[in-house]
């Protein structure tokens, strides 16, 4: 029988055409609706399905398949009917993104699991970009925790500012009181990495939540609006610059919706001239981590929407209204009605404060098992964690996190076994 996330994966594929109420009890799928910009179907499993025995194809990730695997999670997670009088272990999840949150549905029912997280919702991040343009809504891609999780998982919504390794004990900023555990899952994340840049965390916006969304959609709108039709071209270009700093995957991605949304208004509103939106990436290419070939097809899409690319260009300064750069030695001060930054991550100060062994990075070493070495009962997945042998390194992608969360609740299940 095919696992969830392989049926996640599967469903992107389905067409509309190729799927219908009789259909979906056949194959063992209820349908809820056709919903969302493409019209996909939005399912829950009834019961386990041969994956060879659904129509369609895998074709990337979408924000129905989301939903529709979270869902499926979610049932098969209230199959399991929790027994604590037999086993009592608590386990404690550290973070409520794609790791923490699909492992605190594996491990449902196993045993009494607890998912903390400073967020009330999970953030579906490769839709980000079109919650931004205003494609899909809040409730699509940011479902709240409660809504996936059943009575078998305790849900804390609070930000862990401390654990004690050795005591076993985790401790909440927003409770005077603490939560041991027996087994510890740390799935905590990054934050955005600003590198030193003077001004950049208290003037830039970075693109991780969808509080940051917000920040940045507000901005371009109230800067379309300070704009009368009239207002000759270069004067309208210099008050819609937009910077994104970072030209990786994240970078291209915003920076090519932000252009394409920019021209669009244009049209609307009848600007004279057109946007200025400009990628700044410190490296000598734009998506460094990527193949020629689909980096062709990235600058492509970029120069077909105008977007501007400065290589081998470092930020000195960002500004409540100007981004400074620097390129081969020489400084430029750019006036800007918004930076979003792109340009990395870091471990959050969280797992910067474990004194436990670590990379040059500050991430967390773990074996094979995504246990830590020093603490057996301490496992760690998603972009926290390095394990030494996987070449090349492992990029901390959603599809990582997935992959590493299955694999960890077997392994606890293993673990708690003896």
């Amino acid at each position: 029988m095919t696992s969830r996330k392989a049926i996640w994966q599967y469903h992107c594929g389905i067409k509309p055409s190729r799927i219908d109420s009789n259909w979906g009890a056949s194959k063992g799928f209820k349908i809820l609706s056709f919903h969302g910009p493409r019209d996909y179907p939005i399912l829950i499993q009834t019961r386990n399905t041969e994956l060879d025995t659904l129509p369609g194809n895998a074709c990337g990730t979408d924000f129905i398949c989301m939903r529709a695997s979270l869902w499926s999670a979610t049932i098969l997670a209230n199959r399991a009917k929790v027994n604590r009088m037999a086993n009592n272990k608590r386990i404690v999840i550290v973070g409520g993104g794609f790791g923490g949150l699909f492992t605190a549905l594996d491990l449902a029912g196993s045993a009494e699991v607890t998912l903390i997280s400073d967020e009330d919702h999970f953030l579906f991040t490769p839709m980000l970009y079109e919650y931004l343009s205003g494609e899909v809504e809040a409730w699509h891609i940011a479902p709240n925790q409660k809504e996936l999780l059943d009575e078998s998982v305790n849900f804390i919504q609070g930000e862990v500012t401390a654990i004690d390794l050795a005591a076993r004990t985790v401790f909440l900023k927003t409770r005077n009181q603490s939560i041991p555990y027996d087994v510890l899952v740390l799935g905590a994340g990054g934050v955005s990495n600003f590198a030193g840049v003077e001004g950049a965390a208290e003037h830039s916006i970075p693109f991780r939540k969808i509080a940051d969304a917000d920040r940045l959609r507000t901005r371009m709108v109230d800067a379309l609006d300070h704009i009368p039709p009239d207002l000759p071209p270069q004067d309208t270009q210099r008050a819609l610059t937009f910077a994104v700093v970072g030209a990786g995957a994240s970078g291209v991605e915003l920076a090519t919706k932000m252009a394409d949304l920019l021209r669009d208004a244009f049209k609307r509103r009848a600007l004279r001239g057109e946007p200025r939106v400009l990628v700044i990436e410190m490296g000598d290419r734009v998506v460094p981590g990527m193949g020629d070939e689909i980096r062709e097809i990235v600058e492509k899409a970029m120069l077909t929407l105008h977007v501007e690319v400065h290589t081998l260009t470092r930020v000195i300064r960002v500004a409540e209204n100007s981004l400074t750069i620097e390129h081969d030695g020489r400084q430029t001060e750019i006036a800007t009605a918004a930076v979003a930054w792109t340009g990395g991550v870091r471990v959050s100060p969280l797992i910067e404060s474990l004194q436990i062994e670590k990379d040059r990075r500050g991430l967390l070493l773990v074996k094979p098992t995504l246990q830590l070495d020093a603490y057996e009962n301490v496992f760690a997945l998603g972009d926290i964690a390095h394990f030494t042998d996987a070449s090349p390194t492992l990029a901390g992608t959603a599809q990582l996190a997935l992959q590493q969360a299955g694999l960890l609740a077997k392994n606890i299940k293993a673990f708690l076994d003896g």
